[in-house]
């Protein structure tokens, strides 16, 4: 039964009570219960009071069990009556647009089938069109393999071409080495030996202006312009030095080439310790630091 007004008088609890008696009458109540049509101010109560958090199943059941079903009878009618609400114009819109996609069920049907005729014949457009691209693409991709193909070859060429000059210029160069190494040879195990001693404004005239005319004179052949530098280290290693914390002043790279070219140890005086500096950073955690102070005799 819908109450289509809010009465007050018949919301009383004594009511309610009577209205449970007997139990199976109030139970076919409830199954029997209009779901679809519940008047707006109910809902509105109801809402009210599904608001509370004890209001649910669980809540109630700690009360009693038969207030617990009822509870969540009262929950789920609500959430069926407010899904219907929303679903039943949408129902009634689907039946009349059913109604009336029947009344025009012949013309759809002629049109369905002129449809179906005009998809018939651009798939088959679509077939042809996919078979053309296929065989388009095939050959693009053949195209570009052969392309890749032109491009390596051309590569290869274009290095082998290269490597000929190259190979050439070693033989030549080898050639050279064979006549100028003991020279070159002769500059650097001199500058290794007996360099370290001087100041840079003795080293460059010494092996500049002294041992060069010598070996010159002795008619030991070597590198026109050689630098003993340039024979003790490379370019690459140097810059390894500077990073592991060695000036890049001259004399500083000499005295590096010589620590590394010597098969023993070589005595370092440094009192600005920039040595001991470029030692600890290329030597790192291996180094082990021994001071004579510290000795026990």
């Amino acid at each position: 039964m819908v109450l289509k007004e809010k009465n007050k008088k018949k919301l009383v609890w004594g009511n309610q009570q009577k209205m449970m008696n007997p139990p199976q009458a109030f139970l076919e109540t409830l199954q029997g219960y209009n779901k679809e049509e519940i008047a707006e101010w109910q809902k509105n109560e109801v809402k009210e009071l599904l608001k509370k958090p004890h209001f649910t199943k669980e809540g109630m059941l700690s009360k009693s069990v038969a207030a617990a079903n009822i509870a969540n009878w009262v929950i789920n009618v609500i959430r069926y009556n407010d899904i219907y609400v929303n679903v039943k114009p949408l129902q009634e819109e689907a039946e009349r647009a059913e109604k009336e996609a029947n009344e025009k069920g012949e013309e759809l049907k002629i049109v369905q089938d002129r449809v179906a005729e005009i998809v018939a014949k651009v798939n088959a457009l679509k077939e042809q069109l996919a078979a053309a691209e296929a065989k388009k693409q095939e050959v693009v991709d053949k195209a570009e393999a052969l392309q890749q193909s032109l491009d390596l070859a051309n590569r290869l060429v274009n290095g082998l071409a290269d490597e000929n000059v190259r190979w050439r210029k070693n033989v030549e160069t080898s050639k050279q080495d064979k006549l100028t190494m003991i020279g070159n040879s002769l500059i650097a195990a001199a500058f290794v030996s007996y360099i370290g001693p001087f100041s840079s404004s003795f080293r460059t005239p010494l092996w500049k202006d002294t041992w060069i005319p010598d070996i010159a004179e002795l008619k030991i052949p070597f590198t026109d312009g050689i630098d003993p530098l340039d024979i003790l280290s490379s370019p690459a290693e140097q810059a390894v030095w500077a990073t592991e914390g060695l000036p890049a002043d001259r004399v500083s790279t000499e005295n590096a080439a010589v620590v590394v070219s010597t098969s023993r140890y070589p005595l370092l005086i440094d009192p600005q310790l920039q040595g001991i500096k470029w030692i600890k950073g290329k030597e790192g955690g291996e180094m082990v630091n021994i001071q004579l102070t510290a000795a026990r005799w």
